[in-house]
C-alpha cells in the first residue's frame, strides 16, 4: 500500500535537541527498531557530521535489518564558496550509507545575508549543487527548506526560487519548515498551497510548537496537499518542542481519513509513546492528547452518566483504537454513575440499584472535603467500597505506634515501634529506617509478616507529600500518596492528617490491607 501521508520521525535528531533529552547510541538503536516495527516510513538517525555518537549510530545501523522504515542521515547544504565534493560534512552524509539523506538549506534572505554572510545567488548554488551531488550518489533526497514560511512572508519570489532550485536539482521531496514555530494554520495553508501550485515535486511539512500550533499547522499543510510530515514522538524538540507525532498519526487516520502507518500499529500508539519516554527517562505526560492517562478520563457526574449510556457522547473516538482506555475518576464532583462505573472497573458487582451506593458516594464526598484524593489512590477507594458493601472484619488493626529519632555520632537513626492486632493475637515490633516513614514501613511489615508472610513481597516504590492548606504554616493538613508493588502489580493509597507521620501510616495501612484483602 502506498500511503497518502508519509511519517518522517526525527526523534533521534531534532527530538534529542530538547532540554533534558539525551540518548545513548544503544538508546537510539532501541527507539529506531521500535519505530521501524511500528511502521513509520523514515527514521532520521542524526547528523553524521556533528558528533561521534551519531557517527557510531550509523555505523551500527548498517548491520541492522530495517523492515518498514528507511533510515535517513541529516546534514546541510555545502559550505559557501567550496566545491560540494570537497565538503567534509557532505562526504560524511555519503559515508553513513543510508538510503535517504535529508539536507536543509536557507529560504530566508535574512539568514542568507546575515547568518551565512553570502549572496542570494551563492545560496541557490549551494542548494542545487548539494542535491545534485547526493542524487548522483544514488540517494533519495529530502530537502528541508529552513524558515520556509518566514522566508516566504519576507520575500516570496526568493523563497520560491530556493525551493525550485532543490526541485530542479532532483530533490525527491521539498519540506517546508516552520523553524521558528510562530505561524498560524491559515498562513501555513496559504503558503503550502502556493508551493503545491508552483512545484511538481512532493511537498512535506516540518513544524515546531512555539505557539502551541505544531500539530495544527502540520494538519493544515496536509489538508492542502502536503503528503509528508516530520515530527517527533511525544513532541520532543528544541524550545517548546516539535510537532507531536503521537497526535499527528491518529489525526491523519481518524480525522483526515488518510492512509499512513499500518492500521494495526495505531492500537500500539500509547505503548510506543510510553516506551520512548521510558528510554528518555522522562515521566509520561498524563495530559497528552490521545495517549495520555487522562485523555479519556471522566470526572464530572453528568459526563460519566452520559458515557455510561453512550460512550461516544463524551468521547471523540474509542480509546482502544490508540491503545488507551477509559477511566472514571472519583472526587467530590462524582455522581452515582461515577461510583458504579469505577466500582465495576475495580471488580465489584455494583449497579445503580445497589443499596450501599448512596452510602459510598456520601462517604467519598466527605473524605474528599477533608483532603483525600482517590484519583491516584484507587486501592484506598477499593477498600472503602469493600468495607461498606461487605461489612467484613479487617485483616489487622494498629493499636499503637511510636516514632523517634536519635543521633549516634554524625548519624541520625530513626526508630519506629508498632503494636498490631490480628484476631486475638498481638505483634509488637521495633525497626530502624532511613527516615521516620521508612522505619514505620519496616516495623509494620515485620509485625504483619508473622501472620501474613506474603507482606514481605510488598515494597514501597513511591511516596508523595502535598501540603493542603499552606497558609496555616506547620499546622497545615498533609496528604500522603503512596505507591506500592508486589512485583506483579502496583497500587496507590492515600492518607490525610495534620500529622505527616499519621497520614503516612494511614496510607501504609491501606497498602497492606489492600494486598491482603485482594487475595481473598
Amino acid at each position: 500500500m502506498i500511503p497518502e501521508v508519509e511519517i518522517y520521525d526525527t526523534t533521534l535528531r531534532d527530538g534529542s535537541q530538547g532540554e533534558g533529552i539525551n540518548f545513548s547510541v544503544a538508546d537510539k538503536l532501541r527507539i529506531a527498531e521500535r519505530l521501524d516495527a511500528f511502521g513509520v516510513h523514515y527514521i532520521e538517525g542524526g547528523w553524521p557530521g556533528s558528533n561521534p555518537k551519531d557517527i557510531e549510530f550509523f555505523e551500527q545501523a548498517k548491520s541492522r535489518t530495517w523492515k518498514n522504515a528507511k533510515l535517513a542521515a541529516f546534514g546541510s547544504t555545502r559550505r559557501k564558496n567550496i566545491a560540494v565534493e570537497k565538503d567534509d560534512q557532505v562526504k560524511l552524509l555519503i559515508q553513513a550509507q543510508t538510503p535517504v539523506v535529508t539536507i536543509f538549506g536557507k529560504t530566508w534572505l535574512l539568514h542568507v545575508t546575515e547568518v551565512l554572510n553570502t549572496t542570494p545567488e551563492e545560496n541557490l548554488a549551494m542548494i542545487a549543487d548539494t542535491v545534485a551531488y547526493l542524487k548522483a550518489n544514488r540517494k533519495f533526497v529530502i530537502y528541508d527548506a529552513e524558515h520556509a514560511f518566514d522566508g516566504f512572508k519576507d520575500n516570496s519570489e526568493y523563497a520560491l526560487s530556493t525551493w525550485m532550485a532543490a526541485e530542479k536539482a532532483g530533490a525527491d521531496i521539498v519540506t517546508l519548515c516552520d523553524t521558528n514555530g510562530g505561524c498560524l494554520p491559515s498562513e501555513v495553508m496559504r503558503i503550502t498551497q502556493t508551493a503545491r501550485e508552483k512545484l511538481k515535486v512532493n511537498i512535506g511539512i516540518h513544524t515546531h510548537n512555539d505557539i502551541g500550533l505544531g500539530v495544527a499547522n502540520a494538519l493544515a499543510a496536509l489538508e492542502v496537499g502536503a503528503m509528508h510530515v516530520q515530527g517527533t514522538i511525544n513532541g520532543y524538540g528544541e524550545r517548546t518542542g516539535n510537532c507531536n507525532l503521537t497526535s499527528v498519526i491518529p489525526n491523519v487516520a481518524f480525522k483526515l481519513k488518510k492512509t499512513s502507518v499500518p492500521t494495526d500499529s495505531i492500537a500500539q500508539l500509547k505503548e510506543l509513546s510510553q516506551f520512548v519516554d521510558e528510554i528518555a527517562n522522562i515521566r509520561h505526560d498524563p495530559r497528552q492528547p490521545w495517549v495520555g492517562a487522562t485523555a479519556f478520563a471522566h470526572k464530572g457526574g453528568m459526563h460519566v452518566n452520559a458515557v455510561q449510556k453512550i460512550a461516544h457522547s463524551f468521547e471523540h473516538i474509542n480509546p482502544e483504537a490508540v491503545g488507551n482506555s477509559r477511566r472514571v475518576l472519583i472526587s467530590d464532583l462524582a455522581g452515582r454513575s461515577n461510583i458504579v462505573m469505577k466500582a465495576q472497573e475495580l471488580g465489584f458487582n455494583i449497579t445503580n440499584d445497589t443499596p450501599e451506593l448512596k452510602m459510598i458516594l456520601t462517604r467519598i464526598k466527605e473524605l474528599e472535603h477533608k483532603g483525600y484524593e482517590f484519583e491516584a489512590a484507587e486501592a484506598s477507594l477499593a477498600l472503602l467500597i469493600r468495607k461498606i458493601c461487605k461489612h467484613q472484619d479487617l485483616p489487622f488493626q494498629v493499636n499503637a505506634y511510636h516514632v523517634s529519632m536519635r543521633r549516634d555520632g554524625a548519624t541520625s537513626i530513626c526508630e519506629a515501634t508498632i503494636k498490631v492486632k490480628v484476631g486475638k493475637d498481638i505483634s509488637h515490633t521495633v525497626a530502624e529506617g532511613d527516615g521516620p516513614v521508612n522505619a514505620l514501613d519496616s516495623a509494620l511489615r515485620m509485625a504483619l509478616s508473622r501472620f501474613y508472610p506474603g507482606v514481605k513481597e510488598i515494597s514501597l516504590i513511591d511516596y508523595k507529600v502535598r501540603i493542603l492548606d499552606s497558609g496555616t504554616g506547620t499546622a497545615a493538613k498533609t496528604r500522603v500518596l503512596i505507591e506500592s508493588s508486589n512485583g506483579r502489580e502496583d497500587w496507590g493509597t492515600v492518607g490525610v492528617s495534620d500529622n505527616i507521620i499519621e497520614a503516612s501510616l494511614q496510607a501504609l495501612v491501606d497498602s497492606m490491607e489492600y494486598s491482603l484483602m485482594s487475595k481473598e
